[in-house]
């Protein structure tokens, strides 16, 4: 058995749970999320308390049982509170604007980068150098960061580009021969 597998997960008031025909439906104050859920895995349900047990033992049905564990508790932790990423650009010029659903960057192209803003996450940009993206599905959350960080990324010797707020970039040292020597 999953060590993740066997760990219950408590909703909050006002989270609910249902399985039918092998979907499980999270709803919450924030919406619905709902995953589709292996047939060797079997979730149960009792108040406000959800776990999974193997219903039929396979090769891989240890890996599945935490993997639905871990996917449930996050469609729980997304319908009550949301995950949020936070983007930080930094560079001579770099800014980013929301206008409507389009996220507007001037990132040191020859031209302005737009990308469309998918419909169920919310994008915001406190100041021009800060994109702060949430949404309840913590994967379209992390992909669409990701999708933007990889427009620009950042460069080891200045630090320009688009990084994760909590990401630690490893800064190089630039050339050094040649300097004060004539």
């Amino acid at each position: 058995m999953s060590r993740i597998g066997k760990e219950l997960i408590v909703m909050p008031n006002g989270v609910s749970a249902k399985f039918e025909n092998q979907v499980l439906t999270i709803s919450g104050p924030k919406g619905t999320l709902s995953q589709v859920i292996d047939s060797v895995i079997e979730p149960k349900i009792d108040g406000q308390n959800l776990a999974f047990i193997i219903a039929k033992e396979t090769p891989s049905s240890n890996a599945k049982h935490g993997l639905y564990r871990a996917l449930a508790n996050n469609m729980v932790k997304g319908v009550s509170e949301g995950f949020t990423k936070t983007l930080l650009i930094s560079g001579v010029g770099y800014k980013a604007s929301v206008s409507g659903k389009k996220l507007t960057m001037n990132l040191g192209f020859s031209h302005l980068v737009d990308v469309e803003i998918p419909s169920d996450i919310e994008v915001v940009c406190p100041s021009v150098t800060e994109i702060r993206i949430s949404g309840i599905d913590r994967q379209k959350v992390g992909q669409f960061a990701s999708n933007i960080k990889d427009i620009r990324p950042v460069e080891p010797y200045h630090g320009y580009g688009i990084r994760y707020s909590d990401q630690v970039v490893i800064r190089k040292v630039g050339k050094t021969a040649g300097k004060g020597k004539k």
